[in-house]
């Protein structure tokens, strides 16, 4: 969720009684503006949770079958001759990851519209044209890929943003694939496909933007800024899944992307190689350079009083922190460290580069990291944080979702992720004096961290696979979004993360949560008595990535609800 001010909104506590209204989804048509419409209505001051389902048929995948699928021999990194261990069926499937380091299958994405307190409205099917000749209307995500389909609203608030795949349904290994424009033949999966950005309006309607971003890897979240005559989607995500040096390319499209929207049916899309928003290098701190592009390894993104945030929360390189973009080339003034400067504007072109450099220096940095925020790069801290999503509830408060360190290397995987400290909702206060940003305390009460939990027809005791039990437990939290209400307090809606023996954790069933929080309290004391409540849980072969307002809801005024 973005703002650009301070937002209030006008509206009763999470646990009241709402009145619903049962809305029918219509069928799909193509309009002649490009549009893709859905006669169905999202209305403002809902949510939306975005939702994949796996496609559960045996002959997804083949055993025997070598992966990754059109493996080139210069990668060096091909599966071996004995194939793939399991076939299609869930949860079992996802044991090939074990064998196929790349593995992952394509899925169709829901968006479902609910009400504050949980209630389902209804649901909405992203267009997943089946037929692989032909790329027009088809979008899906990975279906393991834990990181994928954040949901945002557009700076205006009118539209709704996320990032997938131009791929059918059931295609393997998408997620660590190609694009058309940037090959690295040291990838070992084969694949090539775009990488895509969903445009949808408050009625359903859609358009879809194709990319050659993100090759090797995944794009994760996008914001549409379409303020003052800007029309430019910001994105985060990942690139690369080859040897070092990595191709141009790849360098080009990692991290943070300034991509233009298209307005043309995808067939007549021609996307143009990777034009990058942002970079960030160790180097700024100090440190000793990583591998060219992976700094940028970004999942959370959010855009608050006209300055792009980003956070870094995975990967051996880099530092996992919160960034923001500095477009005045003034702000990190301690060694890459600093706040946004009053007044910066949002960026309203790519980032500029020299080509002929790219491959010794990489991109130049533009990037700062937020002031009190961790700052020593991971090769060398002796604790890491895994920040995710971040939402701003106004100037001196920012809630930080860590989605906990995703440990399942043994037996103790449950009481490692129960003794963790920092997963869970993070809030952060703001110094004025100091211009640094301080932890107050970390909100987990209701998670239950570590603890099992049983999903209707999903397996239980031990994975033969892994000789650990299937049985999901939560780790920490992924996306948020939040409000700050008419009482002195926010709600925040937060989508949980999982550890389990699965030979995937992302393909575990998780959960939809929300919390109270004392907008002004800085003390563990004083949030003592709030708790996690469960809104939804996911089903078997269900998986609950991103949560949103609708388009249309108005989060941009200081006070009251217009």
């Amino acid at each position: 969720m973005t703002a650009t001010s301070r937002f209030r909104f006008r509206r009763t506590p999470i646990a009241a009684a709402l009145a619903i209204t049962a809305l029918a989804a219509g069928v799909m048509v193509y309009a002649n503006d490009a549009w893709q419409n859905h006669d169905i209505h999202f209305w403002p001051g809902n949510l939306v949770v975005s939702r994949s389902v796996y496609d559960n048929n045996a002959s997804n995948v083949t055993v025997g079958e070598v992966l990754p699928p059109n493996c080139p021999a210069a990668s060096g990194s091909c599966g071996a001759a004995s194939g793939a261990p399991y076939d299609g069926t869930y949860p079992y499937v996802w044991n090939n990851d074990l064998y196929d380091g790349s593995f992952g299958i394509t899925s169709r994405i829901y968006l479902d519209q609910i009400t504050p307190n949980g209630w389902l409205i209804d649901s909405l099917e992203v267009p997943n044209n089946q037929h692989p000749s032909s790329r027009e209307g088809q979008f899906v995500t990975s279906f393991s890929s834990k990181s994928e389909l954040g949901l945002h609203l557009s700076l205006d608030g009118r539209y709704l943003t996320f990032m997938g795949y131009v791929a059918p349904v059931d295609a393997i290994d998408a997620s660590n694939g190609n694009t058309p424009l940037v090959i690295d033949d040291t990838n070992p999966d084969g694949q090539v496909f775009y990488r895509g950005v969903a445009l949808m309006d408050r009625n359903g309607h859609f358009r879809f933007t194709e990319t050659n971003a993100y090759s090797g890897n995944n794009g994760r979240a996008a914001i549409y800024n379409n303020l003052n005559g800007a029309n430019v989607f910001y994105t985060v995500g990942n690139a690369g899944n080859g040897a070092n040096p990595q191709p141009d390319g790849v360098i080009l499209g990692a991290g943070a992307q300034y991509i233009v929207p298209s307005a043309l049916p995808e067939s007549l899309q021609n996307p143009v190689m990777p034009q990058p928003l942002a970079s960030f290098s160790v180097t700024e701190l100090g440190a000793k350079a990583d591998k060219i592009g992976k700094d940028d390894n970004f999942r959370g993104i959010t855009v608050f009083n006209n300055v792009v945030y980003v956070t870094k929360g995975s990967g051996g390189n880099g530092v996992n922190t919160v960034y923001f973009i500095d477009t005045t080339g003034k702000a990190c003034t301690k060694g890459g460290v600093g706040v946004p400067v009053a007044g910066a504007p949002l960026p309203t072109a790519p980032l500029s580069y020299d080509a002929s450099t790219l491959q010794t220096s990489g991109l130049p940095n533009n990037m700062c990291v937020l002031a009190g925020f961790p700052s020593t790069p991971n090769k060398t801290a002796t604790t890491l944080a895994y920040p995710f999503a971040l939402w701003f509830a106004d100037a001196n408060t920012l809630y930080v979702a860590d989605e906990g360190d995703g440990y399942a290397g043994g037996s103790d995987l449950y009481t490692h992720a129960a003794a963790q400290t920092t997963a869970g909702l993070q809030k952060w206060v703001f110094n004025a004096n100091t211009q640094s940003w301080t932890l107050a305390y970390t909100l987990q009460a209701g998670l239950n961290l570590g603890q099992p939990y049983t999903v209707n027809g999903y397996p239980t005791g031990t994975n033969a696979a892994t000789g650990l039990p299937w049985s999901p437990a939560t780790d920490g939290l992924r996306q948020i979004t939040g409000q700050v209400d008419e009482d002195g307090k926010v709600t925040i809606w937060a989508v949980t993360s999982t550890i389990s023996g699965n030979g995937d954790t992302g393909a575990d069933p998780d959960k939809l949560v929300a919390i109270r929080d004392e907008l002004l309290n800085t003390t563990v004391a004083g949030a003592a008595d709030e708790r996690f409540v469960t809104l939804r849980s996911a089903k078997f072969g269900e998986v609950l990535r991103g949560v949103s307002f609708t388009p249309g809801t108005d989060t941009h005024h200081e006070s009251g609800w217009h």
